[in-house]
């Protein structure tokens, strides 16, 4: 937060304040180039959007508006080798802004940096944790997930959407995007001072607003938990599913080899010579089936990863930006609230006592009493804003929770899919097995199912 959202003023200087700053920010003075350039970035910021109609306090999105917003792409690019260091780069694509910018990981941490300071009554995700010592190709392709996982949350939050440091991170292309970022940030102040119905935030809250703030805690927390197990779950689904593929083309080439074995056969077993020679031939072809069953289970395990795995990951996400939210709310506004509330508790007991002892108050003290309660003022104001963003996040982590759908669609999809292409490939195989089959009088013949000879499977 910035030192000038955190100025001591009284209810009405705040709404003042707030909307004062709005105004001088829809027309800001041309001074300069500079100023020219950042009004250019501004074009999107959210205080000066038109005032909601109805209640500001409800959000109208459905589930298909908000991925509608934008779809962005990160991708991994070649590593630059460094004299003593490899910088992992990132393309990031936005089909909104149509624009393909790099980034690399510390361009990640400056925006998150600055999105947290700018709205931090708001859900912002959580970045993937930085690069270690000696990290593998896997690591470097879960953080890569992560990262796009971050921005598109972020790319398709209605605040965060229609604000300046968005287009800034999407579409700038110069070379100091960080300082462009940070630039951009300190030019205003946090959500509270930009939005004008901050200072009335109180009014459009309900009445239970902390009952139902714990039971959506509370509520999101449980369907957290689940969704965590369920993620576990189908991470082994899809992780078996290429353990498969890497069996199955293992079982093939062991095949092969033994197809190719050139090992002469003892004397004794000459009689036998054509057999082993037909057998050995009907092995080594048949790993080419093999290998395309195994690429057909690996496409399967790739397709769950894809589109069941990265889209539980990407609900948890924001279930967890979520609880994170909730506990800035408490360590933070809440807190600074209850702590302004106690010392302005102190210092009217200490006047008190003064006053009992007939001691005039002095004009430092009456000055640090007006100081206190314009603080506390302010905070109970920001304390109310808070809870008011709590209230439309509470009501996005909702219009979001369809995806399950979404992702129950996409799993049974992809088990469906893998299953008729697995089966299409063992059907095409079972023929070409009849010629490692000899019966009576040098007739091949298949073995028969249990079915066919009448035998019960149990």
């Amino acid at each position: 937060m910035t030192g000038r959202a955190m100025d001591p003023l009284p209810s009405p200087a705040v709404a003042a304040a707030a909307e004062a700053e709005a105004d001088e920010e829809a027309d800001p003075p041309a001074t300069g180039p500079r100023t020219s350039q950042v009004t250019e970035w501004r074009a999107l910021d959210p205080g000066r959007m038109q005032m909601p109609q109805g209640n500001p306090l409800l959000l109208s999105y459905t589930l298909q508006e908000l991925l509608a917003k934008d779809t962005v792409q990160v991708e991994l690019i070649p590593e630059k080798k460094g004299l003593f260091l490899k910088h992992v780069e990132y393309e990031v694509s936005s089909q909104r802004f149509k624009s393909s910018v790099y980034r690399r990981y510390n361009d990640f941490v400056v925006f998150h940096e600055v999105l947290l300071h700018k709205f931090p009554y708001r859900m912002v995700p959580a970045l993937p944790p930085k690069r270690v010592l000696g990290a593998d190709r896997e690591f470097i392709e879960g953080r890569r997930r992560a990262l796009k996982r971050f921005i598109n949350l972020v790319a398709r939050h209605p605040p965060f959407s229609e604000d300046v440091l968005l287009k800034l991170f999407l579409s700038f292309s110069g070379s100091d995007v960080q300082h462009k970022l940070k630039e951009a940030a300190q030019c205003v102040g946090d959500e509270f001072m930009n939005c004008k119905l901050a200072a009335r935030a109180k009014d459009f809250l309900p009445a239970d607003i902390q009952t139902q703030f714990a039971m959506s805690r509370e509520l999101i927390r449980n369907v957290y938990n689940s969704f965590y197990k369920l993620r576990d779950r189908a991470e082994r689904i899809a992780s078996r599913a290429i353990d498969n593929a890497a069996d199955l083309l293992i079982f093939g080439k062991e095949l092969s080899a033994l197809g190719s074995d050139t090992t002469p056969l003892p004397s004794w077993a000459a009689l036998h010579l054509s057999t082993w020679g037909s057998l050995k031939q009907a092995l080594k072809g048949l790993s080419v089936e093999f290998a395309l069953l195994a690429d057909k289970a690996a496409q399967q395990g790739k397709k769950e990863e894809n589109d069941v795995v990265e889209k539980l990951n990407l609900f948890l996400d924001l279930l967890q930006s979520y609880k994170d939210l909730c506990e800035r709310h408490e360590k933070g506004v809440l807190h600074k609230h209850q702590r302004a509330l106690h010392k302005y508790g102190l210092m009217k007991r200490q006047m008190m006592s003064a006053a009992h002892g007939r001691e005039p108050e002095s004009v430092e003290q009456l000055e640090s009493r007006i100081v206190e309660e314009n603080v506390i003022q302010t905070m109970e104001l920001r304390n109310y804003f808070s809870l008011y963003c709590l209230h439309q996040e509470t009501q996005l982590v909702h219009v979001y929770l369809p995806l399950t759908s979404h992702i129950l669609g996409a799993f049974v999809n992809s088990q469906i899919q893998g299953h008729k292409e697995m089966s299409k490939v063992w059907n095409d195989l079972k023929p070409k097995l009849s010629c490692l089959f000899a019966g009576p009088h040098s007739v091949l013949t298949p073995p028969r199912s249990p079915q066919e000879d009448g035998v019960c499977p149990h």
